[in-house]
């Protein structure tokens, strides 16, 4: 459950101590856009404690990403346990902000995500998903070389619609371990 880093980033297991981080990140535009909007103080601080406990329990939940060189917050993401269509599985996401969107971040975050569960949690396959719109998700998706497997549908945005929506189209995506070769993350 320690520190990790990979080219560019420190990734740091989040936990009550890391709450202050995890409300500033969803306070960002382009986060609070896709997350339903910016977070309290108070659900900074459960999400966190949440957060904390799949650590615990589970040995693996999501970080929050800092710059090596700056120690700037540069987001979130990682692996978490969650119910995908019905199934347990594990699933690897990520949020940047708007100043580090564009720089291949998502992608940084995603491949140490998919390197620790491939080679440390021996994990079978991940999935990510997002909505169908969602472009610049689905491209970070991709070139993890994560495959589209199908779609789910569950609360979240409608490209076209305001709000959220209980029954919005979401694309699953998967990465094998049998299939998939991680590149650019150091131990």
């Amino acid at each position: 459950m320690g520190t990790r880093y990979s080219s560019r980033l420190r990734l740091e297991p989040i936990g009550p101590q890391r709450a202050d981080d995890l409300w500033l990140l969803h306070q960002d535009d382009g986060i609070a856009y896709w997350y339903g909007g910016r977070w309290t103080h108070q659900a900074a601080a459960e999400t966190a404690a949440m957060m904390e406990r799949g650590w615990r329990v589970d040995g693996v939940h999501k970080w929050i990403a800092y710059r090596r060189t700056t120690g700037e917050l540069v987001g979130r993401g990682g692996l978490s346990y969650g119910d995908v269509a019905g199934v347990r599985r594990l699933e690897l996401g990520w949020a940047v902000r708007g100043p580090f969107r564009g720089q291949g971040y998502a992608t940084e975050i995603g491949r140490a995500g998919l390197r620790f569960a491939f080679h440390e949690l021996n994990a079978e396959d991940v999935v990510a998903f997002t909505e169908r719109h969602h472009h610049r998700s689905r491209a970070v998706m991709e070139r993890l070389g994560m495959r589209p497997i199908g779609e789910l549908r569950r609360p979240g945005l409608v490209d076209g619609r305001d709000g959220v929506h209980d029954d919005a189209p979401f694309v699953l995506y998967r990465a094998a371990r049998t299939s998939h070769r991680v590149r650019g993350t150091s131990p």
